[in-house]
């Protein structure tokens, strides 16, 4: 069986107190978040772990079971605290500008 596609989209602004999710997706909305991100040249960055637990947060299924943090992350709100070093290394590479994919 074919890996379904899983995106994300991380953004941080230094007002705000943490990152915050912008957009995940499955299969064609994942592949249209990557088509945008393209478009307006802001680098792809491969980070499959942080995509699945964004994602799998985003729907109310936590990838480590139940937890008794709020288990939903809605696009607009901020992503868990357990995220932020994951994301930080991620918005740091795409602050430097590279247009390359990053693995």
């Amino acid at each position: 069986m074919k890996k379904q596609k899983i995106a994300s989209a991380i953004g941080y602004s230094p007002e705000d107190p943490a990152p915050g999710l912008l957009a995940t997706g499955r299969g064609r909305n994942a592949e249209r978040i990557i088509a945008v991100a393209e478009e307006a040249g802001v680098a792809v960055v491969k980070d499959e772990a942080l995509a699945v637990l964004l994602d799998s947060w985003a729907y109310g299924t936590p990838a480590f079971g139940s937890m008794t943090v709020n288990p939903r992350v809605r696009p607009g709100e901020f992503i868990p605290m357990w995220c932020w070093e994951a994301a930080a290394k991620i918005l740091a590479f795409v602050a430097k500008g590279t247009k390359n994919k990053y693995e």
